[in-house]
């Protein structure tokens, strides 16, 4: 997702079909173009040919479960329950500390113990924010892939030159759209993030803060009480450091130390960051007249 937490599409390749020797080789690819970087990991359907491939090219990097796939896939095994276990589920996948994701999976327990026991053998690691490795906070789905999967459903049909044009076009089209929005917004951090931090601001307010060091802040949220600390943007929560964005006891901490959000939010949030990820444009095709073809 670029710093809008829009579809950022990185690499796509056109095969017969997804099998083990074509997904090995479009990430033998993607490596050599876009290389290896710090917390990278990769997030999938569970696809057996994609676990096989990234374990053989990017041996050691994390492997995550989409969690929409992981929630299809139990609808379609188990059938207690499906909407009140649905936002269970959700809750449990995206919870911030380890108390809430334990209650939340007693709860899913009760509903069912098959479905605990299902989750249990996937493993916590795999779609749990609160126990991966990797910081994937915004990305715990494959919906990047399946949206464009689907905008470029009919397209699949075409000859091949023709369906590379086609995709050629959409995102010259869409890196032309999302530019023209950056450079017409003026606030430091995008919509999305931005919302966060207001949604955030009204319940900073009605917390007390205590100073301890120059950093650390006591935030006493009713009858709980959270440690901040502003020099290692971390709070006890958890919520600070998983998002890269000032939570609300983050955000009473700031104000009771009379600074401002902007130096504790994730660069990649920034409207300097859009604007870098569309700077490169998607060049224009020449008459096929002028093509060199060797």
């Amino acid at each position: 997702m670029d710093a809008a937490c829009r579809i950022l599409p990185l690499a796509y390749t056109v095969v017969d079909s997804e099998n083990d020797a074509s997904w090995k080789w479009f990430f033998e690819k993607f490596k050599h173009a876009y290389g290896e970087k710090p917390n990278m990991c990769v997030v999938s359907d569970r696809n057996e040919s994609i676990l096989k491939a990234t374990s053989i090219v990017y041996t050691g990097m994390p492997h995550y479960a989409c969690m929409r796939h992981i929630l299809t896939y139990i609808k379609s095994k188990f059938t207690k329950g499906h909407l009140k276990l649905s936002e269970l589920y959700f809750a449990t996948a995206r919870s911030y500390t380890l108390d809430e994701f334990n209650e939340r999976l007693s709860k899913i327990e009760e509903i069912d113990m098959h479905v605990k026991a299902y989750l249990y053998d996937i493993g916590y690691h795999r779609w749990s924010r609160v126990h991966a490795t990797v910081n994937k906070t915004w990305t715990m789905t494959s919906n990047i892939a399946e949206s464009l999967n689907a905008v470029t459903k009919d397209a699949r049909e075409m000859p091949i030159v023709e369906l590379l044009e086609y995709m050629r076009t959409i995102l010259e089209r869409w890196t032309n759209e999302k530019l023209l929005k950056a450079n017409g917004t003026f606030t430091y951090l995008r919509k999305k993030y931005n919302k966060e931090l207001e949604d955030n601001r009204p319940l900073s307010r009605k917390m007390r803060v205590r100073a301890s060091t120059d950093h650390i802040r006591t935030v006493i949220d009713g009858v709980k009480h959270f440690i901040v600390c502003l020099q290692n943007k971390r709070c006890s929560y958890g919520q600070f450091q998983l998002d890269e964005l000032p939570c609300a006891h983050a955000l009473a901490a700031l104000r009771h130390k009379n600074e401002s959000y902007e130096n504790y939010c994730s660069p990649y949030y920034t409207m300097e960051s859009l604007l870098h990820t569309y700077e490169i444009p998607v060049d224009p095709l020449p008459d096929e007249s002028k093509w060199n073809v060797p």
